[in-house]
């Protein structure tokens, strides 16, 4: 083995619950195991991130990831931490969904190697869709007791907390279907372990005892922490809602940013958990961070490698140079450099005016621009002082009173920046 799977865990704080034997058996001969990804969304957001590192790190010991999609489980909806039921989703838009969460789980794990330990990529409907509520019941529900069902702390919660709607028997069945799933893969693929999130470990190991019963095997269960922030915020959500790896939900220069402002508690943590960095590289670069906090030595490590993983190399780079644009110096060749979506993300919220090409054609005054036409500064007045400061910048190139902006300061296509000091801008959009 490449390296102690479970060892490699416990030190990043990736390790919950583990059932007794399952390091003896990773240790002992290359294990497939599997972690279930519901296709809620045509993407996944970065709250999966944790399953996807974890089934990451277990190919890299060299044992064999499972990555199952819910197609049947997504059409009931899991019920593990949650106080109400969730819609239910059509067939059609399962498949989008499904299509959607398989292409990125295929950016991060070897699917295609002709190696012992390829990953493989399933579909739980793929099983499911043929199989009869009267087969269902006679071959799985009787191996399970409905006492057995109802100890489960996530059916506990439902059903006897405040403020919650009970549980519908829908959702009661979610633990059998995917004890099913375990026993299935344990069955037709001699997969062994299953792993999720903390809240999963009722219905992990109700596929345990599903493969002890009905199969008269022995299969393993193992649950990562759910991630929390220090300030008790939502781990996962920025003022627009998640964060998502589907770059065309959350552009990679916002995708960087969530990164680049975490607290440095909540980046001494995830720098462990969210990156491949060895054990002395992390420790090395907490030490210096201490040093010289202000240079916000770790976030930048963090975000770099993140996005570089989800995203790429390019998209980094673009994210940094964008950044610089707000916070450093850059030219007007740096703005048209960037596209519509991320120059949008960096002036978010910056006010705007619209003018027409022909005001463009003919070259708009400065005045006009920064009073008359825009109300970006309150007179023409005030324009006139504030371009005799030498205060003005057209896509951050400083100009005179007699500058014209014409279509050749369009970025993308679209837009003019205006700027007057450091911090206050505006924008003009071409209709």
């Amino acid at each position: 083995m490449a390296y102690n799977f479970v060892e490699e865990l416990k030190w990043r704080g990736m390790m919950h619950d583990i059932m007794p034997g399952t390091e003896e058996q990773l240790l002992e001969e290359v294990t497939a195991g599997y972690i279930g990804f519901d296709p809620t969304a045509d993407s996944l957001h970065i709250g999966s991130l944790i399953p996807i590192i974890v089934l990451m790190h277990f190919q890299k010991a060299g044992h064999k990831p499972i990555a199952l999609i819910g197609g049947a489980t997504g059409m009931i909806g899991d019920p593990s931490g949650k106080s109400t039921e969730r819609n239910l989703l059509d067939e059609e838009t399962l498949a989008k969904n499904v299509a959607g969460v398989k292409g990125q789980l295929e950016r991060f794990l070897d699917f295609k190697s002709d190696a012992a330990n390829a990953a493989e990529l399933v579909n739980n409907y793929d099983w499911m869709k043929e199989f009869s509520l009267i087969d269902f019941v006679r071959d799985i529900g009787k191996h399970l007791t409905v006492n057995y069902m109802m100890a489960k702390d996530s059916v506990k919660k439902r059903i006897s907390g405040e403020g919650v709607e009970g549980m519908s028997f829908t959702e009661f069945t979610y633990q059998l279907f995917q004890g099913y799933d375990f026993l299935h893969l344990y069955e037709n693929k001699n997969c062994k372990l299953q792993m999720g999130g903390s809240d999963q470990w009722g219905n992990i190991t109700t596929g345990t005892e599903l493969v002890r019963r009905k199969a008269k095997g022995k299969a393993y269960a193992m649950t990562c922490p759910l991630i929390t922030k220090a300030d008790g915020t939502k781990f996962g959500k920025s003022e627009g809602g998640n964060i998502w790896l589907d770059k065309a939900r959350t552009s990679p220069y916002k995708f960087y940013q969530y990164w680049l402002n975490s607290s440095d508690e909540d980046s001494e943590n995830f720098i462990k958990k969210f990156t491949f960095l060895s054990k002395e590289e992390i420790e090395t670069l907490i030490a210096e961070h201490k040093e010289a906090p202000h240079t916000r030595l770790l976030q930048k490590k963090l975000a770099e490698e993140v996005t570089v993983m989800v995203h790429s190399q390019e998209d980094y780079d673009n994210a940094v140079k964008a950044s610089s644009i707000l916070f450093g110096k850059s030219t007007a060749d740096d703005l048209k450099s960037l596209d519509e979506q991320t120059f949008l993300d960096v002036f978010e919220g910056v006010p705007q005016a619209e003018l027409s090409k022909d005001e463009l054609t003919e070259g708009l005054d400065m005045i006009g621009a920064l009073a008359a036409k825009t109300n970006f500064l309150k007179t023409n007045s005030d324009a006139r002082r504030a371009l005799k400061e030498n205060a003005v910048s057209v896509n951050k190139a400083k100009v005179v009173a007699d500058y014209k902006i014409t279509v050749a300061d369009l970025i993308a296509e679209k837009y003019v920046l205006l700027q007057r000091g450091k911090k206050s801008y505006y924008l003009l959009k071409l209709i």
